[in-house]
């Protein structure tokens, strides 16, 4: 993946955030690059590497909202998914709307890192157990024009900071905890 000069909206979304991982004494790499609104077209700047994520922003029939964070190969059953996460019926995509008010990102740029602007209630975070045992999780830093890469330990533990306490979900739908 060729790395480019971030544009200014970019770095500025990207900002707080890598400030924050600092302040944490979080470890991260980011590599700037042309936006990526799909997995496809990540994969095709960067080839198949472990740990990358794919994330869907999903909300229940009682309208709570959900961001389900995932290895980006993984293939989700939403029909059977409520059951295991605790979501009243079943699950359909949240607007692009709510997914800015909630989380303060666009489409294309969804991530787990978006705990950081998600008040505690409003969102339910759940990662999904095999993407944890990869060396690095591989996510974008609130803008897809960048991809931060940081330990998956501390991925949960910036979200645990923000405020979220994400439930660790087998895609089978087993819930681990």
């Amino acid at each position: 993946m060729t790395a480019i000069e971030p544009s200014a909206e970019a770095r500025q979304l990207a900002e707080p955030l890598l400030q924050r991982l600092a302040a944490l004494g979080i470890a991260e790499k980011t590599h700037w690059h042309r936006p990526h609104f799909t997995v496809e077209e990540s994969r095709k700047d960067r080839g198949e590497a472990s740990g990358h994520t794919k994330n869907l922003f999903l909300k229940d029939k009682k309208s709570r909202y959900f961001l389900v964070t995932v290895r980006d190969d993984a293939e989700l059953d939403l029909k059977g998914l409520h059951r295991h996460i605790g979501a009243q019926g079943r699950l359909s995509f949240g607007s692009a709307e709510k997914m800015e008010a909630l989380l303060g990102v666009s489409p294309g740029s969804v991530t787990a890192l978006a705990a950081l602007n998600a008040k505690a209630d409003a969102v339910r975070f759940v990662v999904e157990e095999a993407l944890l045992a990869s060396d690095l999780v591989h996510c974008h830093p609130l803008t897809n024009e960048a991809t931060t890469s940081l330990r998956p330990a501390d991925l949960l533990s910036f979200m645990r900071a923000c405020g979220h306490d994400p439930l660790i979900l087998n895609v089978d739908g087993t819930n681990p905890l």
